[in-house]
């Protein structure tokens, strides 16, 4: 889910919404990454999730779904605002599990 993340970062710097609209590689290379983390959301453990509640996994989940699916079109705004404004935390969030799990324990 970090590489993924760490993709549509990449491909989105430097860009406003507009040209990221505008440009369909980086336009569907992103949208692909951000239905790669959904899908990888559905293969966490229970256990793992349940220890992470911080992480909102069904709304990951369910934007998967919708990006897979084009429930009634994907909408430009929601995808940037998710990229600008959802996807910074939740990558922090991310990285945070990632050191917690690879920590040894006590």
């Amino acid at each position: 889910m970090i590489a993924f993340a760490e993709k549509v970062f990449a491909y989105s710097k430097g860009l406003d919404q507009q040209e990221f609209v505008a440009n369909s590689l980086v336009y569907d290379a992103t949208l692909r990454n951000l239905e790669l983390i959904g899908e990888a959301a559905t293969h966490i453990p229970d256990d793992v999730r349940s220890a992470n509640p911080q992480v909102p996994w069904r709304l990951i989940i369910a934007t998967r779904n919708r990006l897979i699916h084009g429930y009634l079109g994907i909408d430009d705004d929601t995808v940037w605002s998710f990229i600008q404004d959802d996807l910074p935390a939740l990558l922090k969030s991310l990285r945070g599990m990632r050191e917690n799990l690879s920590s040894p324990g006590p």
